[in-house]
């Protein structure tokens, strides 16, 4: 197991570098100058080539990658153009928050896709299943910034029960240090600044869980259906075991292969919806930080959000392949 996993590591470098290159190069397709976005449409020719000169454009691509590449190799994400910060102190303020509200979509994503694609597996063609399904199909379809502004409307504006933005209110001041405003307000021991934050984060996190619960549901249910055939599940409802036991110990554990499976490979859907949701929910995480570098054709910023989502994911797939071994004992890596 340990040199299958030293060889999946080093078979990413490739994959991350391959990455690195495309990002590079795409990022510099977009049209628009960063020289002008920093000193606005009417700035002289002079002043835009001092600019463009400073700030290593004028190079030709190749020796800008070359930089770019010794300074990756030295752990430094650049500064950016546009507000002349450094890219990791950024990265590391707004990552956080991004894996927060992730972490909150993937427990109510899977939470709800899995209980209802299990009962509507042991209950099929109930009303509970017709219902679960057409939901479901409706989740599928529906795009999430529509639905993050009808909540925002249904449950901020009309109602006022949700904040509409935000990770906690504006007047409770929360000492970073881990940088997870959930933890953070419980090292601090305060309790309300906890529930403030938890009810900041309801919202987003539901609507960024639409990405995977929808299909989730329909992948559970075919996979339970499917193994609630075999034939050690008839055997264990022969034996007299409890609807539990038969579900969960028996079906639901041998299920589990495709259903990590998918989780794993929708982390990037997650990754990319939280662009829109953070750019909706004025979530400060890293999709609405690399979005506002799109804008402003900020290539340190672009580059370093699309590298760290990357990383996250192959590493998660990783995780995902080496997890396969301790559901299936029949699975080995030799």
């Amino acid at each position: 197991m340990t040199a299958y996993i030293v060889r999946r590591i080093l078979g990413l470098i490739p994959v991350l570098f391959g990455v690195t290159v495309i990002v590079f190069l795409l990022i510099r397709l977009i049209p628009g100058d960063p020289a002008i976005t920093m000193l606005g449409d009417r700035a002289s020719v002079e002043s835009i080539e001092r600019v463009r000169e400073q700030l290593g454009l004028n190079d030709p691509l190749h020796i800008q990658f070359l930089k770019y590449m010794g300074q990756l190799a030295r752990g430094d994400l650049g500064q950016s153009i546009i507000n002349r910060t450094d890219v990791t102190f950024e990265l590391a303020y707004r990552l956080p928050a991004t894996i927060e509200m992730i972490v909150g979509s993937l427990i109510f994503g899977v939470t709800v896709g899995i209980s209802v694609g299990v009962i509507s597996a042991i209950r099929r063609n109930s009303w509970f299943d017709v219902v679960g399904m057409i939901g479901a199909l409706l989740g599928v379809s529906m795009p999430i910034f529509w639905l993050a502004l009808i909540l925002i409307y249904a449950l901020s504006v009309d109602h006022a029960i949700l904040p509409p933005s935000g990770r906690i209110d504006v007047m409770i001041y929360v000492q970073r240090r881990t940088g997870f405003i959930l933890v953070d307000t419980l090292l601090m021991g305060d309790f309300g600044a906890f529930v403030n934050a938890l009810w900041h984060m309801i919202m987003p996190s539901f609507v960024l869980s639409t990405v995977i619960m929808p299909g989730l549901a329909r992948i559970t249910r075919a996979s339970m259906l499917e193994v609630l055939r075999q034939d050690y599940v008839r055997t264990a409802w022969a034996k007299g075991a409890s609807e539990r036991i038969v579900v969960i110990r028996h079906a639901l554990s041998n299920a589990l292969l495709p259903i990590v499976t998918v989780i794993g490979g929708w982390l990037a859907g997650l990754m990319g919806g939280a662009i829109l949701t953070e750019t909706v929910f004025s979530w400060p995480g890293m999709g609405l930080w690399a979005y506002r570098g799109i804008q402003g054709r900020d290539y340190p910023i672009v580059q370093a959000s699309v590298l760290v989502s990357a990383t996250i994911y192959v590493f998660v797939n990783l995780a995902v392949d080496i997890l396969y071994a301790f559901i299936d004992p029949r699975i080995r890596y030799d």
